[in-house]
């Protein structure tokens, strides 16, 4: 029997195919996964990462990861977590990575071409940004109580993926800082007319330092928990449907028991880095990590 204090569901709709005829169609939730085989291993050459408990030897940026085959597969895939590189586990390119190497630099790796290295790791982290932007204004066009802003996002949504299809000089110019000022305002819109659905007085932790905080089983429906810091937080039962997630740190949260369903915004990245269970429910635009 349904609950009755709980509305219905934001009602996530279909975006519509969008351009112009002959333009690329817009992005799609598959287009913004990653796909590892289709990539030359950006992620373990472009990025560094400090030892630490994500990952068991330092790696300057620029430089390939010793675990990096030459096929740019990953050498200890199967045991990254029992080996100690944590960190690779949870990280998401949102499909950057293959754009990269199969649309910007045309299928030229920069082993083979040595000369492209520089360039291309500097181009990767920017693309990765414009495609997390395209997977949150994506998600904004699917929710129905945002219509009021869907022309605006739809523009937004038009203009992030003209710039993921321009070269590579034009991509290491461009000022991602002041894009994703302006596209989070009307992701906070989005928001805010979602979450007004739900009834009652919503929580706000924006921003909120909640590292190791106890609210397990705690009401968080529509709140908004947007760049919190929930590091190893207890969220074990808690209710989160409807509640804005975008940038909150999920690391060993406990998720075990909560409901996300509907929650906004969140990322296979977040998930991956939480802990959680099989009665754990996520939104239908991430998978159950394999470890939980």
């Amino acid at each position: 029997m349904p609950d009755p204090a709980v509305p219905p569901s934001p009602h996530h709709e279909s975006a519509g195919p969008g351009g112009s005829p002959g333009a690329h169609p817009s992005p799609t939730r598959s287009d913004l996964r990653a796909d590892c085989a289709d990539c030359f291993g950006l992620c373990c050459a472009a990025l560094p990462f400090a030892r630490s408990a994500d990952f068991a030897a330092d790696k300057a940026a620029g430089t390939p990861c010793a675990n990096l085959r030459t096929d740019f597969r990953c050498g200890i895939h199967a045991d990254l977590r029992e080996k100690g590189y944590r960190g690779c586990t949870t990280f998401d390119c949102f499909g950057a990575g293959q754009k990269v190497s199969r649309l910007t630099f045309g299928g030229t790796d920069w082993r083979t071409e040595p000369g492209t290295a520089r360039v291309m790791f500097e181009v990767f982290p920017v693309m990765r940004q414009l495609h997390e932007l395209l997977w949150y204004v994506t998600e904004a066009l699917e929710l129905a109580p945002a219509r009021p802003v869907h022309k605006e996002l739809r523009r937004a949504l038009d203009r992030i993926d003209k710039l993921t299809r321009t070269d590579a000089e034009a991509l290491t110019a461009l000022d991602v800082n002041a894009l994703r000022g302006e596209v989070n305002e009307l992701l906070l819109r989005a928001s805010d007319l979602a979450r007004a659905l739900f009834p009652g007085r919503r929580k706000n932790h924006r921003g909120a330092d909640l590292v190791g905080a106890r609210l397990s089983g705690a009401d968080l429906r529509g709140a908004s928990l947007r760049g919190a810091l929930l590091i190893a937080a207890d969220l074990g039962g808690a209710d989160l449907r409807g509640a804005d997630m975008i940038g909150a740190d999920l690391r060993d949260t406990d998720l075990r028991g909560a409901d996300l369903t509907d929650a906004l915004f969140v990322t296979q990245s977040q998930v991956n880095a939480a802990r959680g269970d099989a009665a754990t429910r996520l939104p239908a635009s991430v998978e159950r990590p394999a470890h939980w």
